[in-house]
């Protein structure tokens, strides 16, 4: 094998290798930006679910005043 022979192979070997590299530090980006987006998601499931509590537990309240209020009445 003559001397450029061998330097394109190693030229070739060397775009393989970077080619895996990029490839590589691509699929780890993809895979933190997923794993992000999966965290923000979680985080806005949970204010989502605690605003329905909230609204849910003032509802609550608010009709027991209404009876509250309403039986009062009544009694009078």
């Amino acid at each position: 094998m003559s001397t450029q022979e061998k330097a394109r192979q190693n030229i070739a070997g060397q775009r393989q290798q970077q080619q895996q590299r990029q490839q590589s530090m691509l699929e780890r980006s993809e895979a933190e930006m997923a794993e992000i987006k999966g965290a923000e998601i979680q985080e806005e499931t949970r204010e989502s679910l605690a605003k329905q509590r909230q609204k849910e537990q003032n509802r609550a309240l608010s009709m027991k005043f209404r009876s509250e209020a309403e039986v009062e009445k009544l009694g009078e």
